[in-house]
């Protein structure tokens, strides 16, 4: 009983992180590109879990905000992994056939996305 009452909260949870006409959060950017994490370090080919989360906050960034909000949150987050590799971090979102208006980069000005 008390793993169904988790599972439920878990789910709800997920749930309330992905309410269509919510503004996004790095939170949601961060858990959508986790794991592309061994990718974006090690290089090689981002996996089918990881492309996934590309796709995902493609479809989660949809307004100008949502997207100035995805670019300072993957920018963010390449900032804390000194062993990011840039050409690989540009290379991910063509590597999973997605067109995506947030570059994932350390130095990119997130305010000229529109």
């Amino acid at each position: 009983m008390k793993g169904i009452i988790i599972a439920i909260a878990v789910l709800a949870m997920i749930q309330l992180m992905f309410e269509p006409g919510q503004a996004l959060t790095c939170g949601q950017v961060d858990a959508s590109l986790a794991p592309c994490i061994p990718y974006l370090t090690q290089g090689g080919d981002p996996s089918s879990a990881c492309c996934s989360g590309v796709k995902s906050l493609k479809e989660l960034a949809q307004t100008t905000a949502d997207k100035r909000t995805a670019c300072n949150c993957v920018k963010a987050a390449a900032n804390r992994y000194a062993n990011l590799k840039d050409d690989a971090a540009q290379a991910l979102p063509t590597k999973c056939g997605v067109t995506m208006d947030t570059p994932v980069s350390r130095t990119v000005n997130c305010d000229i996305i529109n």
